[in-house]
């Protein structure tokens, strides 16, 4: 599946861009980290990937390459959708499924597992929806919208203890992250076969899989620049309030920001230095910190070069 992914990019003509996503169907068995390591493989590129699944989960897994690999935070932080198929250790009735469904919708406490990789602290955690979907005998098939870092293993654990039965997750399938769904994923598989058609000339099914770094940004706060400022962020610089032409969405002072081009494009993520209430296109003033830079410098001219000649600087 791997071989031959080095030359990927002289036989298709550059066809796979410096940074980018691709949505893959995670199946059961592998870790996904070795999936991820896959991806990197057929594309020849660095990768990490956003939402960690279990070895036995199935689903979304957002894999990011190049430079989008600092998406990473914002992907993570994304809310999540499953299907989970739940095991009832003991008889009850469909009423008293629904009911506890609707009492753990809303804000619930967890504490991760003991195979969890991270501190064993009590967290707080909002669950969207519970939707049950189907019920036969023991086995309570259902649809849950949760927060980023929502373990269902355990949910699924509680929903037992107050239904009075005791529970275990049987199966799961991740089928949302974002607004990444199943319908955007792609197997490894597929991907595979992309990438040797690109080989051949055909790029096309391949380029399609492939998203840019903008699709992910979902819901965030954004501001638009001036072309002029492009570059300058691009090597690092602080934003100021003149190099900005449109905000949209509000944002505090510290919260994350996506700074983008009059094109739509993804220039940085950065920190707001203001309130969004206190920004005013146009005018003076340091108002975003990039945090993560995205685009590579020298995309657009270095307007900032030669307004620094003008000023004598």
């Amino acid at each position: 599946m791997t071989e031959n992914s080095n030359d990927l990019q002289e036989a298709c003509g550059g066809c796979v861009p410096a940074s980018g996503i691709v949505i893959i169907d995670k199946p059961r068995g592998p870790s996904s980290h070795q999936v991820a390591s896959w991806v990197g493989d057929i594309l020849g590129r660095r990768v990490g990937h956003a939402g960690t699944l279990d070895p036995q989960v199935s689903g979304v897994l957002i894999v990011m390459f190049g430079g989008a690999v600092r998406l990473a935070p914002v992907l993570l932080s994304h809310n999540k959708e499953y299907v989970c198929l739940m095991r009832l250790h003991g008889d009850a009735s469909r009423e008293t499924v629904d009911r506890v469904a609707e009492e753990f919708t809303g804000r619930i406490y967890q504490r991760p597992p003991k195979k969890s990789a991270v501190k064993r602290s009590l967290r707080i955690r909002k669950i969207q929806e519970i939707e049950i979907l189907d019920m036969e005998g023991r086995l309570v098939l259902f649809r849950v919208r949760c927060d980023a870092g929502t373990y269902i293993r355990t949910l699924c654990v509680h929903m037992g203890y107050a239904i009075g039965v005791c529970a275990s997750m049987q199966e799961l399938r991740r089928t949302r992250s974002g607004t990444f769904t199943e319908a955007a994923a792609v197997s490894l598989h597929e991907l595979a076969d992309a990438a040797a058609a690109a080989r051949d000339g055909e790029p096309g099914p391949l380029q399609r899989m492939l998203l840019s770094p903008d699709t992910a940004i979902g819901d965030l706060p954004r501001v638009v620049i001036r072309n002029t400022a492009v570059d300058a962020i691009c090597h690092g610089a602080v934003l100021a309030g003149v190099g900005v032409t449109a905000k949209q969405g509000g944002f505090a002072k510290g919260e994350t920001v996506a700074i983008m081009t009059e094109r739509g494009e993804l220039v940085a993520l950065g920190k707001g230095l203001i309130n969004s209430s206190a920004l005013k296109p146009g005018e003076p003033g340091l108002v975003i910190a990039p945090t993560a830079v995205m685009m590579q410098p020298g995309t657009y001219p270095r307007g900032w070069k030669a307004h620094a000649r003008e000023s004598g600087k």
